[in-house]
């Protein structure tokens, strides 16, 4: 059996990323499973370079094949912010509370029309080579993308999944229906934006033997 690492140490976002690769010949494990403690900084300013950068970074460290998502909310009213910053939008430490507490304060008062948000997601595989001297070079790396499309309600509702969706309303439902807090796991991994990433990187790692 094959070992992919996923760069991540939330048993979570592990399981959930087991679920929706569905790779029953590649056994995945987190960075906690394979001894890693160094921590990749994410800096970048795109989804796509953090993603790519703890990719590299985590398969130089092991040897292995990894796997890193970046991924982050988008709100229409603030630019496209949080952007990359969506996991520290209330500070380095954030609670999920206290970053949906001040992004329901930033858009106080907006009407559904302009609560327009998305969640996007980057995957990046990268494979570790061997060049003629045994050392192991990362190569380019290979990334696919996900979004989700929705608003933002005007408070939480639901206590499903994690980080902002309790306020994330589906696009399709009417404004003041079900967040995604309100759905099931099942329900999620279907429509999601790392749901959308996942089934184009299957089809990647597949192709590839995984």
């Amino acid at each position: 059996m094959r070992l992919l690492v996923v760069a991540t140490r939330s048993p979570h976002k592990l399981a959930e990323l087991r679920q929706l690769l569905h790779l029953p010949a590649t056994r995945l494990v987190s960075l906690d499973d394979v001894g890693v403690a160094d921590e990749a900084p994410e800096d970048g300013d795109t989804f796509d370079a953090n993603a790519l950068f703890k990719a590299r970074f985590y398969a130089e460290r092991t040897g292995l094949p990894t796997l890193a998502d970046d991924s982050g909310l988008e709100v229409d009213a603030l630019g496209g912010g949080p952007g990359v910053r969506t996991r520290r939008y209330s500070g380095e430490q954030a609670t999920d509370e206290e970053n949906n507490a001040r992004l329901l304060d930033a858009l106080r008062g907006l009407p559904p029309e302009r609560r327009g948000a998305r969640y996007r997601c980057v995957l990046a595989l990268v494979e570790p080579d061997v060049d003629g001297h045994g050392t192991r070079l990362p190569e380019r790396g290979i990334l696919r993308r996900g979004s989700f499309e929705g608003r933002i309600a005007t408070e939480p509702r639901g206590t499903g999944g994690f980080g902002y969706d309790p306020i994330f309303e589906p696009a399709w439902e009417a404004p003041g229906g079900r967040t995604v807090g309100l759905y099931s796991a099942e329900e999620k991994n279907r429509v999601s934006h790392r749901a959308a990433a996942a089934r184009a990187m299957r089809r990647v790692l597949r192709a590839r033997g995984y």
